[in-house]
């Protein structure tokens, strides 16, 4: 679109007085924003963390606080993720998971971000001098205590640890080896999700109550987490 010198100043109004305000929400949620050039591009403006592009200034200024969270919390995952897994370049993130774990945690939250590779990287969110800060979280499979401390004590299912199973999610089955038994939590919501975004992790809330849960090593990063009704020989 071109812009004669009257929009063009209308423009650039606009672009200030939204710059701030994003900038205000930000700070509010604990990110800083790297300046936002709006002289120069207006409502084009790229807005960036760290230098980590999040979005132009023309679509955060549409959305509400929580949107504009999680759109900075998918950039910053994925970045994280993508530099912990070192793909190359132009690989994407194509799936975002939260997963429910014990509390108190030294972290705000645990992530698994699943790459375009099929392989999953957990990433923790944290809150240090005031900002949130995204790292990866060193998993060990064979330290009981951190599991323990992640999930709770170790629990009993039709399963034992050791075994291999076959399981499915979503339209996918992947084979591995139970590694831990979540004790009785409950079952996922029956919901259905784009294949690029956030998603709830089999082990989120809803009404049904599950005999067990199962955290299952099928060698591609962090391990799964289903429940009784997603197990089969």
């Amino acid at each position: 679109m071109t812009y004669t010198r009257h929009n063009n100043v209308e423009e650039q109004r606009e672009a200030r007085l939204k710059a701030d305000q994003i900038t205000t929400t930000c700070t509010e949620l604990n990110f800083t924003l790297d300046p936002i050039d709006w002289e120069e591009y207006g409502m084009r403006a790229p807005v960036k963390v760290n230098g980590i592009e999040i979005a132009p200034l023309l679509d955060l200024s549409q959305r509400g606080s929580d949107s504009i969270l999680r759109c900075v919390q998918m950039k910053l995952l994925e970045r994280v993720a993508l530099d912990t897994a070192r793909v190359q370049p132009g690989l994407k993130a194509i799936m975002w998971s939260p997963v429910e774990v014990v509390q108190p945690q030294t972290f705000l939250s645990l992530w698994i971000i699943t790459l375009e590779t099929d392989e999953r990287v957990p990433v923790i969110e944290s809150i240090s001098n005031g900002q949130r800060v995204y790292e990866h979280y060193q998993f060990n499979r064979n330290d009981a205590q951190q599991l323990a401390g992640l999930f709770g004590p170790m629990s009993k299912g039709e399963y034992n640890p050791g075994e291999t199973i076959t399981i499915q999610e979503r339209e996918r089955q992947h084979t591995g080896e139970i590694i831990y038994i979540i004790p009785p939590g409950k079952a996922p919501a029956n919901r259905k999700y784009a294949t690029r975004g956030f998603h709830t992790s089999p082990g989120a809330a809803s009404t049904s109550e599950v005999a067990a849960r199962y955290i299952v090593d099928c060698n591609d990063g962090f391990p799964h987490i289903v429940n009784q009704s997603q197990v089969t020989r």
